[in-house]
């Protein structure tokens, strides 16, 4: 990519959109042109081919059939995976995050494979739903602040070897496996259980998309007023006791 242009793709927002995770790629979008950086956001829906052209991919969040069609597209048409063996960066909430991994339960009830992007898998948990506002510590190696979030998933993911925790839960239940830990991630690759949109509460996960993308350490300063306001309340909020 060249130093002035960002190449962005909302994948399958037909299908896997829930919680305005849409606004994660309103965000990205609105915190690059803040540098003066051009973007190119295209909107593939389920019914086209997935380019392998794009810089930073995002995946939302759906119900359980669109979930189970999105992964059948996703792996008949493997523009996704390809684009990962390219680098792109790819950051993926809820049931995207559970396609990119191995496998999870679809509306069937059967195990539905994944695209194997990242090394985790997803069972269907026996308890009450992990429901509500999240607080987590991220991975120090991404250099992010605190998360803010909500989650609202019954799926419980396992983390393999080949992947390392986004951040681990202070309020919340994450991954639902019991640990603590939150997400998963593995280069440039990135999925989540936070909705909110995630990127309009945590602006500095789309800056980090960003810098990876133009491959530097830094972006230039940018407006967070109305972020800082929006972290601020949810922060307050989620940790006010019940």
């Amino acid at each position: 990519m060249s130093e002035s242009s960002l190449r962005l793709v909302w994948v399958y927002p037909d299908l896997l959109s829930t919680y305005g995770d849409r606004g994660n790629a309103l965000v990205v979008e609105r915190r690059a042109r803040q540098r003066g950086l051009g973007v190119t956001r295209i909107d593939v829906r389920s019914d086209q081919s997935v380019p392998t052209s794009g810089d930073i991919y995002l995946i939302g969040g759906g119900e359980d059939r669109p979930q189970r069609l999105a992964a059948e597209r996703l792996r008949a048409d493997s523009g996704l995976v390809r684009a990962a063996e390219n680098g792109a960066i790819i950051f993926s909430v809820c049931a995207g995050y559970q396609i990119l991994g191995h496998e999870f339960i679809n509306d069937l009830g059967e195990r539905e494979p994944g695209l194997g992007l990242l090394d985790v898998w997803t069972t269907r948990g026996e308890g009450a739903r992990c429901v509500g506002d999240v607080l987590a510590e991220t991975d120090q190696r991404l250099g992010l602040p605190q998360l803010t979030g909500f989650e609202n998933h019954q799926g419980v993911t396992h983390l393999g070897q080949g992947v390392s925790p986004l951040a681990n839960v202070q309020v919340g239940r994450g991954n639902g496996t019991g640990d603590g830990t939150e997400g998963a991630w593995r280069d440039t690759v990135f999925g989540t259980y936070l909705h909110g949109p995630v990127m309009a509460r945590n602006p500095a996960v789309a800056d980090m998309l960003i810098k990876l993308a133009l491959d530097v350490n830094a972006l230039p300063p940018a407006d967070t007023t109305w972020y800082d306001a929006l972290r601020a309340e949810r922060i307050a909020a989620t940790r006010q006791p019940a």
